[in-house]
């Protein structure tokens, strides 16, 4: 019997976040959700909890709510465009060590997926300034004595219809899902095939904790 999740989802009131919510909402095997937020999300459902939070370098006050998880699905990210350095670190790296530092210290058996994104650089030495701290970030979570790590690497996501944080300028690129797909199938995935690997990492494992786009769609399925 597949095993049950309880799992804390960050990032929701953006669009990868809120589409993985989504996808655990509908999936017989997820049986809680809990969600932080700055802002509330205005979703109810059975499986659902929401504790609002405004400091997420600070998680103290909201601890008691954060134990009882056997997952974490860490989508919240910014994009380095228009973001000094300084800023894209913070919020990248620090914010995120400081999150599953705490949460690997209160569930002692969770998973830890991170979003992080294609082009990541492992080494921490390439030209790309963002990709180096990405690479940093899924480096010393992997160091982190959670039950297993992944590091999620997606490319173009199409997002899913009718789901309200999608960004506007989808409207406009969605028609090269089909060619990039065909052309390009490891840089392309969907929305449903991003949480269904999520889920599915967590439950079954995967030959390597770096999850790039040709093994989101493998684990999807």
């Amino acid at each position: 019997m597949p095993q049950k999740l309880r799992i804390i989802i960050t990032g929701t009131t953006g669009m990868v976040g809120e589409g993985v919510l989504h996808q655990c909402m509908q999936h017989p095997d997820v049986e809680a959700v809990l969600v932080i937020n700055r802002n509330t999300i205005g979703i109810t459902h059975p499986k659902l909890k929401e504790v609002l939070h405004a400091d997420f370098y600070n998680l103290a006050a909201i601890e008691p709510w954060l134990t009882g998880y056997n997952a974490c699905f860490f989508c919240l990210g910014i994009s380095s465009v228009g973001v000094d350095k300084e800023q894209y670190y913070k919020t990248t790296y620090t914010l995120t060590m400081h999150v599953a530092q705490t949460l690997c210290r209160l569930n002692e058996a969770m998973q830890f997926c991170y979003v992080s994104g294609a082009g990541t650089d492992s080494s921490e030495k390439g030209r790309s300034s963002w990709a180096r701290v990405k690479g940093k970030t899924e480096n010393d979570l992997a160091r982190l004595p959670f039950a297993a790590t992944w590091a999620f690497r997606p490319g173009f996501i199409k997002p899913i219809p009718g789901l309200t944080r999608t960004h506007s300028f989808y409207k406009y690129i969605n028609w090269l899902f089909p060619i990039g797909r065909a052309l390009a199938p490891g840089a392309f995935c969907t929305m449903q095939e991003l949480g269904l690997a999520m889920i599915h990492v967590v439950q079954r494992g995967y030959k390597h904790p770096v999850i790039e786009g040709k093994d989101i769609i493998a684990l999807a399925k």
